[in-house]
């Protein structure tokens, strides 16, 4: 078994039953998505603007050929399934169709499942996938990353035969993929230029109404000013800001004043700097954001805001370690003081490195020790030198580093 699909089988056994147990309806992948739910999910997600070329690339030339395209979030959920019309009658009977659950945590391995996971290309072939009901198929997945941001917001998937997983077969995926991120880039350079000429400023670009290109989010991670994406936009914030709007979004239910007064300022600081703050914030979102502006009594946002910190939570919560150092930019805000945002900063930090020290890989473990909150952990250190095989041509340097920091 090739160690890449030794070490999903692990994770897949953690999460499912053995495999010995399984029957061919016990993996069947759960539809989560009604078909109304799903077409309002295909219009806002970011993916949506990439179908052209992924049509084009991969869709019509698959017509006759036994083979499907699938295109899924950011979560292993598929929202687009096109293809050869026999092939996907045949994807029906193990759910592989739209708004079904392909993730590694709920199928076991798969190619969109574990590409996610890994945050890198991946080819599962026949029985290399953890449900026997999937044996007779192979897939190659090929995750999309946000131009601006680098995270992942998605997969593009060719299931089928073994043509599917044939010599020509990545490299035809990767260059798609390479393609539909190239056009979702200039799609947005075109947007902001459009902007700037509407507005007539040289400056920061006010958000426009119309639909997103991406998924609305703030990154926090190794800044202590918030970067927010808005409507295909990037808007930095005051400390002070990104505090609020980072506490706000951890909450989605709201706060009172007083609950975001006791999460943001130190204790005993009056309701009235919080109101104040408020009224300025929302002047700014107003400007930028009108999409985000906070609602009163509770302070809440309208509508879903993903931050970064959280997202490295989740991905470390399934398993995720590759994709959640990919995104993992250093501590959450390091200068800020903020309570709530102290505490995160502390689960985040704490979590990432728990969960790498005992679960992952040498190579993401090497990762990590680039961090420089890493630089000094002896721990971590001795970790990798326990790990790396003897003949490792990185374990010399491991060794040197472990001999300095026990001088």
């Amino acid at each position: 078994m090739r160690p890449l699909v030794r070490d999903s089988w692990q994770r897949s056994l953690k999460a499912l039953a053995t495999p010995a147990g399984l029957t061919s309806s016990s993996l069947a992948p759960p539809v989560v998505w009604e078909s109304r739910e799903l077409a309002q999910l295909r219009r806002d997600h970011p993916l949506a603007a990439i179908m052209p070329v992924i049509t084009k690339l991969l869709v019509q030339p698959s017509h006759d050929t036994g083979l499907l395209v699938a295109v899924g979030d950011e979560h292993g959920r598929l929202l687009w399934v096109e293809g050869d019309s026999a092939a996907r009658r045949d994807g029906e009977n193990i759910n592989f169709t739209t708004g079904a659950d392909w993730s590694e945590a709920v199928v076991g391995t798969s190619a969109p499942g574990t590409a996610l996971v890994l945050g890198k290309s991946v080819q599962i072939v026949g029985q290399e996938h953890f449900n026997p009901a999937v044996h007779s198929w192979s897939c190659t997945a090929v995750p999309v990353h946000d131009p601006d941001s680098g995270s992942v917001l998605g997969i593009v998937d060719i299931t089928g035969g073994p043509d599917a997983v044939g010599a020509n077969t990545l490299s035809l995926v990767q260059a798609s993929v390479a393609a539909a991120e190239a056009h979702l880039h200039i799609q947005r350079l075109e947007r902001r230029a459009d902007l700037r000429s509407v507005s007539g400023k040289a400056g920061r670009v006010p958000a426009a109404a119309g639909k997103p290109l991406y998924r609305d989010s703030l990154q926090i991670l190794g800044r202590d000013q918030g970067l927010l994406h808005v409507a295909g936009e990037a808007v930095t914030l005051s400390e002070r800001h990104t505090e609020i709007l980072a506490v706000l979004a951890l909450h989605p239910d709201g706060l009172s004043a007083g609950e975001l007064t006791d999460k943001v300022y130190p204790e005993g600081t009056s309701l009235t700097s919080i109101r104040a703050e408020m009224v300025r914030l929302r002047k700014l979102l107003l400007s930028v954001a009108p999409t985000l502006v906070p609602d009163s009594r509770p302070y809440r946002l309208p509508r879903a805001l993903v931050v970064d910190a959280e997202q490295v939570r989740n991905y470390l919560d399934r398993g995720a370690h590759r994709l959640a150092l990919n995104i993992y930019r250093g501590e959450v805000m390091p200068r800020s003081l903020a309570p709530a945002i102290e505490g995160l900063r502390n689960r985040v930090a704490v979590q990432l490195r728990e969960a790498i020290l005992n679960d992952a890989s040498p190579e993401v473990l090497l990762g990590y020790l680039r961090l420089p909150e890493a630089a000094d952990d002896v721990e971590a250190w001795r970790t990798a030198l326990r790990l790396l095989p003897p003949r490792s041509p990185k374990r010399s340097a491991v060794v040197a580093h472990v001999e300095a920091l026990e001088v």
